[in-house]
């Protein structure tokens, strides 16, 4: 992985490094109300959201967290929950 000036990791980066456990919420995906409009696959800044043409998930090895996905979901079918360790 090569950094950038200032020693910040590019976007997209954290497949390298698994950091899912810097997080202190979680998403969770209710998939009850979903319309499969990908917005939280396109904006997701690590590239960690998939889905299998029925459910959607986050891989939480390496997500960190930051909620993205949740606040842009135009149904607010994904809620952040803490954490638990």
């Amino acid at each position: 992985m090569e950094l950038t000036l200032g020693l910040v990791a590019g976007p997209g980066t954290s497949r390298a490094n698994k950091t899912g456990t810097w997080r202190v919420e979680r998403p969770l995906f209710l998939n009850i109300k979903c319309v499969a409009c990908d917005l939280c696959i396109m904006l997701c800044p690590e590239g960690i959201i998939d889905s299998n043409n029925e459910r959607y998930f986050a891989d939480l090895n390496y997500c960190k967290g930051c909620g993205i996905c949740a606040h842009e979901c135009p149904v607010k079918d994904i809620m952040m929950v803490k954490e638990e360790k």
